[in-house]
């Protein structure tokens, strides 16, 4: 996929490279909600994204990425990458997206992922490459904002930046200064490379009133950044029933042209 280099329009916001360098290294503490239970939030899952999906044993990991010199050439192969705040399921989310418990770390503890871990799916060589980044805020790294943003910038073969709201914590400060930025960066661009996308997380906490919440979350959203597209909902708990990963799958599937 050839790409035109990025031109930024005069008429639109400049790019906020300093919001995405404060959004990992500043986040200022966020009430947790008590929550319960909700399954019922989710747009029904059609299971159009499994195609690509289907062989999970073909899924690998591929490299990983501290610094700006190393990022790999993959044969042009279309790529998504997932951002979002320390601990807010990236890792949890992505396993049930390509099919496996355990090709990618997943830990309680924030700011595990420290690099841009890329994955292959499909066989060899691959149908599209999944990309998770070190999350923002507390835990985050003002290198790591640097290196996810020269990422956002350069890379011809990416498709769609997804970014991930906690259910249970709402939109935090960091998470709005992440949106922001980001929607400013796609508006900048003479012919946009990539769209967004927001994925709420961990939707299963939620009590009663989950409903009100996540109509929060999404007001909050396209508030922020109007250009994003709409947010799918989702939960991977490690006890329960998954919902919302074919809606993902789906997504990614689009974003990178494949039809199932």
């Amino acid at each position: 996929m050839t790409l035109p280099a990025v031109v930024q329009d005069p008429c639109t916001p400049p790019l906020n490279v300093a919001a995405i360098s404060r959004a990992f290294h500043v986040l200022p503490k966020i009430q947790t909600v008590n929550c319960g239970s909700l399954r019922c939030i989710s747009s029904r899952a059609n299971g159009h994204g499994k195609s690509v999906f289907k062989d999970a044993k073909s899924a690998e990991f591929l490299a990983a990425v501290g610094d700006k010199a190393s990022l790999p050439f993959l044969g042009g192969i279309p790529e998504v990458v997932v951002t979002g705040r320390a601990n807010v399921g990236k890792s949890s989310l992505l396993n049930s997206v390509v099919g496996r418990r355990d090709l990618l770390f997943t830990s309680k503890k924030a700011g595990r992922t420290q690099t841009l871990n890329f994955f292959r799916v499909g066989s060899h060589p691959g149908r599209l490459v999944v990309v998770d980044s070190p999350g923002y805020g507390a835990r985050g790294r003002p290198e790591w904002g640097a290196l996810f943003n020269h990422y956002l910038e350069s890379r011809k073969q990416l498709c769609r930046v997804f970014i991930l709201i906690s259910a249970p914590h709402g939109m935090g400060a960091t998470d709005e200064a992440m949106l922001s930025s980001l929607n400013a960066q796609i508006q900048s661009f003479d012919d946009t490379r990539w769209t967004l996308q927001a994925i709420i997380t961990r939707a299963d906490a939620l009590k009663t009133n989950g409903r009100t919440q996540i109509n929060e979350i999404e007001q909050d959203i396209f508030r922020i950044a109007p250009m994003c597209l709409p947010p799918i909902i989702t939960s991977c708990p490690s006890g329960g029933i998954a919902f919302g990963i074919d809606e993902v799958r789906k997504s990614i599937s689009h974003a990178c042209g494949i039809v199932p």
